[in-house]
């Protein structure tokens, strides 16, 4: 289980993320999570309250597709909403989930979703070959009741074939990916779009 080489390969994975992701600023303080699924359907995700810029493998827990611990240690409020992705899209086998300035700022300017169209950008996004793209990013209002945030997710993607991620409002943003490379590339071109836009609209509501 905890002990395995494929968990040892993710958590440290997931550390080395986290360095990258802190470098870029955008998990201030002990904010976000990040996840990778293990061969044998279980979960490693970071444990609750750490700094993503120091993590080590002792850092990253265990849990099992219902986001139960297996080894006795707390995961961050949010697991549900991980679990609740890793259901939905089997080819998905890494999350994370920054708290970026840009994508607070998006929920600050864009009421419900941020539209991304004709970046070459997008062409880092996985499937998607020409800039001629139109990439939906939704905004869900922030909720501390994570069951019922999920739920409100699930219906959103019950809607559209394809979503990259999405962004909590004032919080920060998930996306995902077939590994944790992937899901690095998504979150940096995210990220990077996300900028783009701000700045081309504006930080501040008309």
């Amino acid at each position: 289980m905890h002990n395995s080489q494929d968990f040892k390969t993710a958590a440290t994975a997931l550390c080395n993320a986290g360095r990258f992701i802190d470098s870029k600023g955008w998990v201030p303080a002990t904010s976000g999570n990040f996840s990778a699924r293990l061969a044998d359907g279980t979960i490693a995700i970071t444990t609750s309250g750490k700094h993503k810029g120091n993590l080590q493998v002792d850092d990253i827990m265990l849990i099992d597709a219902d986001a139960n611990s297996l080894d006795g240690k707390k995961p961050s409020a949010e697991t549900g909403l991980h679990t609740a992705l890793y259901k939905r899209f089997p080819d998905v086998h890494a999350i994370l989930h920054p708290h970026s300035i840009n994508a607070i700022l998006v929920s600050r300017l864009f009421d419900d979703a941020i539209v991304l169209e004709n970046y070459e950008l997008s062409k880092a996004l996985h499937g998607i070959t020409t800039h001629e793209t139109r990439i939906v990013i939704p905004i869900f209002a922030n909720d501390q009741d994570i069951p019922r945030l999920s739920r409100v997710v699930d219906d959103y993607l019950d809607t559209v074939t394809d979503c990259y991620g999405y962004i909590i409002a004032g919080h920060g943003f998930y996306t995902w990916g077939a590994s944790i490379a992937e899901a690095l590339r998504h979150l940096e071109a995210l990220d990077y779009l996300f900028d783009c836009e701000l700045r081309l609209h504006g930080t501040r509501k008309p």
